[in-house]
Order: structure tokens, then C-alpha cells, then sequence
């Protein structure tokens, strides 16, 4: 799964490196492109309520011995998803030209963002189904047959997006239409296994197959990884927004780059949880509580030393980094000094994601679900407004990613520690 999430991460980092470094306007296509992120991560946000909230539910019925209600999680997931990406494309189709200038957008930038999503958007079934079901794959023990999933998208998307971008200079709509064909494969892939005999669970698109019932539970575990990417996404226009108003496209453009190194930073850890989330949940199901606290240490220990080592490297070859992105010696200059300000918090990170995935696998979304909007509603929204308003300026919104990543992880990992004996004890809802 770790393999899985970097690869998953090439896609928006390969169109990134590609479309900044096109000759003479590749730091403006970045910074268009860059702008569509939060419509992006408003559609994986929807992967996420139903996948991420589905999967630990069918996988502590695995544990519990009923196959035959983690069936009905994993169908009704699955309709639930194809229903969700119509209605999401054909809003985003609707509204993109106006939440692109929202998001900070100028007359230059605009253009490369709205031909990137009238392609991409064409993908959002296959986006949807692609992460959604994947976690039912990996739940079921099947982790090579997930890493595959992501793979056969990521790698064809390495290889067409020099063809679409500029053997048919087709620029950001190369980029999109090289990542909706990628999707489709995986999504093929995706069905077809959990149709397939190899899976311990069998999907069905049956109207039968589609229980409402069961909708109620997942949506309630899927709110805390839906909030915490619904949460990006308004993070994510709250930082465009405020750089652009305080120092134009230029930071816009140094702000791309930054959440495109973190972003790619954070796909181990991730695909680490997405494995942590389903072995919590089947042991927990199963009260295998020694199990459950032993998962938990093996995550924070990897996931602590990882961070930090990422953290220290941008910090000591920031340049090296910012220069994979952008052939703009303006671009690179400007980014090089908020490196610092950005990725410090990130040295701590590993708190906040071992210790809210395990309350995810562990059926506590409500607890999940505060920290989500903590770290990025409580904390991160108010302190970019306050530092920028200071003499740090630019820097200030840089800062305030670092200071509350700090405060929130060591916040929600205290709170684990205090509540994990009287969560355990109490036993998995039936």
C-alpha cells in the first residue's frame, strides 16, 4: 500500500514536473493547473466518505464472521460512488470557470486551469470508483492486487503525458486527458477483481445489491476522511486566495510547488494508514486488543521517523526540490526561503496520523472527525489571516501550515493515549 500511494502520487507529480518546464510559459500553466487542486480534492473527498468509511466496515464484519453484511458494504459503496460522480461532474462542469478566479485565479492563470478540468472532469467516474473501492481490496488482505490497481494508472500515465503534453502540444489538457484514460484503466481493474473469484468479497451492481440502511454507518466513519479532505480543499483556497492578494501569481506559483512536495511527502504515511485502518478494525473486531495497541506502535514509530527524515531533507536541499517543478529562476527564488516556513511541522506529523487512523479503525469518528476540522478549521483558517497581517506577509501563510500541524498532532495523539484503554474495553458496536 505504501508503494501504492507513491505511485498514486505520480500522477499529479508528473503532470506538475512536465507542465513546468514547458518553454517560456511553464510556471503560468503550473499555477493554472495548481489552481484546480481543491476541485480535485473535493471529488477524492467523496472517495474517501464512502471507501474509507465503507472498508473498515465490512472488514470488522470480516472479523465478527458475517461475510454476508461486508457484501452488502461493499455494493452499496460502490452504487453509492457511481451516483456520486454524475452529480459531482456535472456540478463542477457548472460552476469551474467561477471557482477558479474564487480560488485566486488571474486572466492569465484561468485559461490552463478550465482546460485542464474540461477534461478531467470527464473522469470522474472512473477517479470515484478507482479510490473508492480500492481500500475493499486491501481490507481483504489482497495489498499486492491494490498496489497493481494504482500502478497500471500511474505507470501508462508516466508514459502519455509527454505524448498528450508536448508530442501533440497539447499542454494542461495533455496532462488531463492522460490522467482520465490512466483512471479508466485502474477502475477497470478495480471492478473487475472484486467481481472476480479472487476476491473474499463479491461485488454487485444489482438494484437488489444496494442496501440504504447500510449507507447510514458509512457515511458516519467516512466523515472524518472526508472532512479532513474537504478541509484541504478550503485550505486550499484560503492559501491561493491570500497569496494572491498579498503577492500575485508568483506566490500562487510557489504555493503549487510546496503542497505538491508535501502532498507527494505524504503517500507513504498514507498508504501506511490505509493498511493500519482495516487490521485495526478486523483485530478490534475480533478483541484482539494486544494486536490493535501492537499495529499502533509499529505505525507511529515508521511513520514518526519518516516524517522527520522528510522534513529535515527540504529543509537542508529545499532548491534541489523546488527546482523539480520549474525552470523560473523567479519561480525558484522566490519559493526557495518559504520552504522552511511550510514543511517544519511536518517533522511531527506522524502523531496525527497514527494515532487518528487508529480511531478510524477503531469506529471513534466522532473523535476523528473533531481533529479533522481541528488542525485545519480551528487552527490553520485563523492563523493565515493572523501572521500574513503581520510583517511576515507571504511568509506567514507558509507558517501557519507548520504551526498547526504541530499543535494538532501532539493535541490528538494525547488524547488517544488518554481514551485507548476505555475504547478497547468497551468493545466494537454490533
Amino acid at each position: 500500500l505504501i508503494i501504492a500511494q507513491i505511485v498514486n502520487g505520480m500522477y499529479n507529480l508528473v503532470d506538475r514536473i512536465f507542465l513546468g518546464h514547458i518553454a517560456g510559459k511553464g510556471a503560468e500553466i503550473l499555477t493554472g493547473v495548481g489552481l484546480t487542486y481543491p476541485i480535485i480534492l473535493i471529488i477524492s473527498a467523496f472517495s474517501s466518505l464512502i471507501g474509507n468509511g465503507g472498508a473498515p466496515r465490512a472488514a470488522t464484519y470480516l472479523g465478527q464472521g458475517n461475510r454476508k453484511k461486508a457484501e452488502e458494504i461493499l455494493s452499496t459503496s460502490a452504487i453509492s460512488l457511481l451516483i456520486l460522480s454524475f452529480a459531482l461532474m456535472a456540478f463542477f462542469y457548472a460552476m469551474k470557470e467561477p471557482l477558479l478566479y474564487l480560488f485566486g485565479a488571474s486572466e492569465r492563470t484561468a485559461v490552463h486551469g478550465s482546460r485542464y478540468l474540461m477534461i478531467y472532469l470527464a473522469g470522474t467516474p472512473f477517479v470515484l470508483i478507482t479510490l473508492g473501492l480500492n481500500p475493499f481490496i486491501s481490507m481483504q488482505g489482497k495489498t499486492t492486487m491494490s498496489m497493481l490497481t494504482v500502478i497500471i494508472g500511474a505507470a501508462m500515465n508516466i508514459v502519455l503525458d509527454p505524448i498528450f503534453i508536448f508530442g501533440l502540444g497539447m499542454e494542461a489538457a495533455g496532462a488531463a486527458l492522460a490522467t482520465v484514460i490512466s483512471q479508466g484503466a485502474s477502475a477497470l481493474y478495480v471492478v473487475s477483481f472484486l467481481m472476480g473469484r479472487r476476491s473474499t468479497l463479491h461485488l454487485s451492481f444489482s438494484r437488489s445489491a444496494f442496501k440504504p440502511l447500510a449507507l447510514r454507518p458509512i457515511i458516519t466513519l467516512g466523515m472524518s476522511p472526508f472532512t479532513m479532505n474537504i478541509t484541504e480543499a478550503a485550505m486550499s483556497f484560503v492559501f491561493t486566495s491570500r497569496l494572491q492578494a498579498i503577492s500575485g501569481d508568483l506566490a500562487v506559483g510557489a504555493m503549487t510547488i510546496l503542497s505538491s512536495i508535501l502532498n507527494f511527502a505524504m503517500m507513504p504515511v498514507t498508504g501506511m494508514n490505509q493498511a493500519l485502518v482495516p487490521i485495526i478494525s478486523y483485530n478490534f473486531g475480533a478483541k484482539k486488543d494486544k494486536r490493535v495497541l501492537e499495529a499502533f506502535r509499529i505505525a507511529l514509530v515508521i511513520a514518526l521517523s519518516y516524517t522527520a527524515l522528510v522534513s529535515l531533507s527540504c529543509n537542508i536541499f529545499p532548491r534541489a526540490f523546488i527546482s523539480l517543478f520549474t525552470s523560473s529562476p523567479e519561480l525558484v527564488d522566490f519559493t526557495v526561503p518559504m520552504m522552511p516556513f511550510y514543511i517544519t511541522g511536518f517533522m511531527i506529523f506522524g502523531f496525527q496520523t497514527a494515532s487518528q487512523n487508529t480511531l478510524v479503525g477503531l469506529g471513534q469518528a466522532g473523535l476523528s472527525l473533531f481533529f479533522a476540522c481541528f488542525r485545519k478549521v480551528i487552527l490553520l483558517i485563523p492563523l493565515v489571516y493572523i501572521l500574513s497581517s503581520t510583517a511576515l506577509g507571504a511568509k506567514g501563510v507558509f507558517l501557519a501550515e507548520s504551526l498547526a500541524d504541530s499543535v494538532s498532532a501532539l493535541s490528538v495523539f494525547i488524547t488517544f493515549m488518554l481514551m485507548k484503554d476505555r475504547i478497547l474495553a468497551k468493545g466494537p458496536a454490533r
